[in-house]
Order: C-alpha cells, then sequence, then structure tokens
C-alpha cells in the first residue's frame, strides 16, 4: 500500500494519467480504494469516509473511472455493483482486467484472484467474445 504520501502521489500520477483533474472527491475516492482490500459497493464510501458524500457525485465519479479505465465492475449475484482498481494495463474504454473474483458467503468481502488464470473458452464459430465475468463463492480466511 505505502505511506500516505506515496498514495497521494500514485493517485495524482493516476488521474493526470487518465486526463483527469485532481478533485477532493477523486482523490478521496481513489483513497477507499487503494485502502481497501477488496472491492467497494457504491454505499462503501459513505460509510469508510466517516463523513456524508453526495451519492450523485460519487457514481458520476465512478462512472468517470469505468470509462478512463481506473476501476472495473465486479458481477454480483444480487443487485449490487462492487468496483476494484484497475491494473496499469487497463485504458479509456479498454480494460485489461480478465481474472477471477472471490467473494466471500459470510462477510461479503470480494477480492481479484490476479494470480489465477480464467479459464480458456471456446466457442462457437460465427461467436464473438467481449468480456468474461467468472466469481467464485466461498469462505474467507478471515471467515473460516
Amino acid at each position: 500500500m505505502g505511506t500516505k504520501q506515496q498514495i497521494t502521489e500514485r493517485i495524482g500520477s493516476l488521474l493526470r494519467d487518465s486526463k483527469l483533474s485532481v478533485t477532493e472527491t477523486r482523490t478521496k475516492i481513489l483513497e477507499l480504494f487503494m485502502k481497501s482490500n477488496g472491492a467497494l459497493e457504491h454505499s462503501d464510501f459513505e460509510k469508510l469516509a466517516g463523513k456524508s458524500f453526495d451519492r450523485v457525485t460519487v457514481y458520476r465519479t465512478l462512472q468517470t473511472f469505468l470509462d478512463k479505465g481506473i476501476i472495473h465492475k465486479i458481477p454480483t449475484t444480487d443487485t449490487s455493483v462492487r468496483y476494484a482498481v484497475c491494473k496499469s494495463e487497463c485504458s479509456e474504454h479498454h480494460h485489461h482486467d480478465h481474472h477471477i473474483h472471490f467473494k466471500c458467503e459470510e462477510c461479503g468481502t470480494t477480492i481479484c484472484l490476479d494470480d489465477t488464470d480464467v479459464p480458456q473458452i471456446h466457442l462457437p464459430k460465427g461467436y464473438a467474445m467481449h468480456n468474461v465475468e467468472v466469481v467464485v463463492s466461498g469462505v474467507c480466511k478471515g471467515c473460516k
């Protein structure tokens, strides 16, 4: 994770590289991502920040981060949406975060399994794949 200054510098660099201005809201949301051990839901930002964020501003900020390739969505079995920080290979409108996610059935924590290969998928002739989303559910080591 690094020191507070290293995190601040990384956030500033990430925003500038994505051609985004460095604002207080963007910085705070990215800090929360970097301090978390897993994916975050929209509601987590209010809980973790200790202060009230304008929901519309959070939504727009998350959408901007998605569009710029800073974060990616994680599929869930319910109606919620979770987000995690993308790897450096992602860019605007082009995500390379094809990896498996793990969701704990006890605490709800969702993490990226970066070192686990996505299974190779063979589509019938004439089909084109755009996205692969794999979620493994079970119990994390903290709840076991």
